[in-house]
């Protein structure tokens, strides 16, 4: 496996790297200017190198929380604010230590209705290219000032993996305050092993909670990795506070945990269906069709569907039910009024319903993204 994570870091031109906040505190309570120029001289290496890279970074509540001099368990709205007081000073620390190396830094804040949304999600990644184009290094953070609960990707390293996929990165790079992914907790229990390599589709263990300082934990960071791995992006978690862990992972050496990517992923269009699309509503089916959809490829037909559940228009995101489990999302072509008439029916009957017939298949399998098991 460690000759796999020597080729993805051969190959990858394209570089995503998720930095936490327990690494840009160096351990501390606030931002620590000195671990963000360090990892900014590792990007510039990689930069001339001719890679492209795109930070993910957190911190903005953290650097608010140093400013404001909070502390215990903030609100979310003594959050929101943290975040609105620190993100600039999070952003000129970044453009100042990037400029250092006469790279140009540009920041980028985005919430999951950025991404949900397919032409809010293409035209984030239209910006995400172009930038990367004109030589500038992307600075990405989840929007906290305005981000709410029913909004917020909830911590960068779902966010870094979604932002890995937009932009076709090959290699996904989570920087933790951790040297991996570990057989048990390592801070409990020391026959704790650290575990070197996932295969392609390998699920990790069951991990644990956030940090004090982060929000996302080892366990974000394993869905992160894999969600980017069955993608078709190598990921890789690593500790961040080791000086040269980034050059070290770029460079094909053995860091952390490596998570193979999968040889076939999913197109693009799947892939957002998967991991960006909120589903506007439910469908529920039968285990005939089900099974038609998973195991064969198949399209849902009207004669599958048991039922429906919330508000939907056609071409809306929708997420497919089979024993109250979601098993697949894919785009209807029926709203959700309409698909209560013909539940049940041949595609046949359609026309006679409804008067006209859109479509034969209410999911086509083209616009279907079936959920890994």
């Amino acid at each position: 496996m460690a000759s796999d994570l020597r080729a993805c870091a051969r190959d990858a031109r394209r570089i995503v790297v998720k930095v936490g906040s327990g690494v840009l505190s160096g351990r501390a309570q606030g931002l620590d200017a000195a671990v963000i120029a360090r990892l900014a001289r590792e990007v510039a290496q990689a930069r001339a190198a001719g890679r492209e890279v795109l930070i993910v970074s957190s911190g903005a509540i953290l650097a608010g929380r140093q400013r404001l001099k909070l502390s215990g368990r903030p609100s979310i709205e003594l959050k929101q604010a943290a975040a609105a007081v620190g993100q600039s000073r999070l952003m000129r620390t970044w453009e100042a230590a990037l400029a250092r190396s006469r790279l140009t830094a540009a920041q980028v804040l985005l919430t999951s209705d950025d991404l949900k949304d397919r032409e809010r999600y293409l035209n984030a990644r239209n910006t995400l290219l172009t930038l990367l184009g004109l030589g500038v290094v992307p600075v990405v953070n989840e929007n906290d000032t305005v981000a709410v609960e029913e909004i917020k990707f909830g911590d960068n390293d779902g966010l870094s993996a979604l932002v890995a996929g937009l932009v076709d990165a090959r290699l996904l790079v989570l920087l933790t305050d951790q040297p991996g992914i570990f057989t048990a907790d390592p801070r409990k229990d020391p026959s704790a092993r650290r575990i070197a390599a996932f295969a392609p589709g390998e699920a990790p263990p069951a991990l644990g909670a956030a940090g004090p300082l982060g929000t996302g934990g080892m366990a974000s960071k394993a869905r992160a990795a894999a969600q980017a791995a069955a993608g078709g992006i190598a990921a890789v978690i690593a500790d961040g506070t080791v000086p040269g862990t980034l050059s070290a992972v770029l460079a094909g050496e053995e860091a952390g945990t490596f998570f193979a990517p999968a040889e076939r992923p999913p197109a693009k269009r799947r892939q957002w269906l998967a991991f960006a699309a909120r589903p506007k509503g439910r469908i529920l089916v039968d285990a005939g069709a089900r099974a038609a959809l998973v195991e064969r490829g198949k399209s849902l037909l009207p004669t599958g569907v048991k039922g429906a559940s919330g508000t939907f228009e056609r071409g809306d995101p929708v997420g497919l039910y089979e024993g109250g489990r979601e098993f697949a999302r894919g785009l209807t072509n029926f709203s959700s009024a309409d698909l209560a008439r013909i539940k049940g029916l041949k595609t046949s009957q359609i026309e006679a319903v409804l008067g006209s017939k859109p479509a034969d298949e209410v999911v086509h399998r083209d616009n279907l993204a079936v959920n890994a098991a």
